[in-house]
């Protein structure tokens, strides 16, 4: 006797939206280009989001009870925190995670159980310039996933705060391959992805294949667009990641690549709940641009049917 099939999941029924401070082009904890955390905090609120990310440390107010205060006024709650570091480099292990603690500390305080972890770019934010080879030694790979792993049992023993590896246009953990290098020399236990759906694009990787294949390991989702003709200048001219922002690679949907709808539709499919917060790098742009931006970016993914606003039950 045949079974019946499973009722079909609405897409927003395991997905939960957010914005970040990325989306009002905010790179750095203090910087003459962006707007104030105030300014931030305000227009979240009036493009309609819920929850957000932290964003760099030192951003939004550092002291728990002040953040909270900021975000309460506000009717606002942390998905999740954002830190730098690289488990490349054994040496600086002890001053990484100085910052990463802060940053699982404060996270935590704000009743969230993510950290966004960001290897550091082998080129220069603002110049361009080469600050390191693009390429890992072998004896630099050897050593990555069990240095995620390590962190990622610190974090979560000490923290509850789950460990989610974000890979990063001029990055280490930009392509495909070396998404997948990772996943597979670390343990799901205590390391696992943030799909940034841009950054794979922009690494000319294939998101619908990585979450199809690796979905069990998707722990947090950045949602974004890169625009097709950029990229190909990326490519043909050897742009850095700062250049390339410069150029609008960040695009809003339906602009870009890949198709919001496509993601969120397999999103959907994952026996998970997910934070999905919306990321578009602007930095540096004028006060006023972001904003209508990230109401549009909203309202689309609304279309999509990615318009979830109710807490994720977290299990990885």
């Amino acid at each position: 006797m045949a079974t019946a099939p499973a009722p079909l999941r609405t897409t927003v029924g395991n997905l939960c939206l957010g914005s970040a401070p990325d989306s009002w082009g905010v790179w750095f904890p203090q910087d003459e280009h962006q707007v104030s955390y105030t300014r931030f905090l305000d227009e979240l609120v009036q493009a309609g989001y819920e929850w957000l990310e932290l964003g760099p440390y030192g951003y939004l107010p550092t002291d728990p009870q002040r953040l909270k205060a900021e975000l309460d006024a506000r009717g606002l709650k942390v998905s999740g925190g954002t830190a730098f570091g690289a488990l490349h480099r054994p040496e600086t292990w002890d001053e990484m995670l100085a910052h990463v603690r802060q940053v699982a500390a404060l996270t935590a305080a704000a009743g969230a159980h993510h950290l966004v972890f960001i290897p550091p770019m082998y080129r220069d934010e603002k110049t361009g310039a080469f600050t390191e080879s693009p390429e890992l030694t072998a004896e630099q790979w050897a050593g990555f996933g069990r240095a995620a792993d390590r962190l990622g049992r610190l974090l979560l023993e000490e923290y509850d705060v789950r460990l989610v590896v974000h890979p990063h246009a001029d990055s280490h953990i930009q392509t495909q391959p070396e998404i997948e290098r990772l996943l597979n020399e670390s343990d799901s236990r205590y390391t696992n992805l943030c799909l940034d759906t841009g950054h794979v694009a922009y690494g000319g990787g294939d998101n619908l294949d990585l979450i199809r294949r690796f979905g069990e390991r998707v722990g947090y989702v950045h949602i974004k667009q890169m625009d097709p003709e950029v990229l190909a200048q990326v490519a043909a001219e050897d742009l850095s990641f700062g250049e390339a922002v410069k150029r609008g690679v960040c695009v809003s949907p339906p602009a870009g690549v890949p198709k919001p709808a496509d993601v969120v539709a397999e999103l959907a499919g994952l026996d998970a709940e997910l934070f999905v917060i919306v990321e578009q790098d602007l930095y540096p742009c004028a006060p006023e641009v972001p904003l209508p931006i990230a109401v549009s970016t909203r309202e689309h993914l609304a279309g999509c049917g990615l318009s979830g606003t109710r807490r994720p039950n977290i299990d990885r």
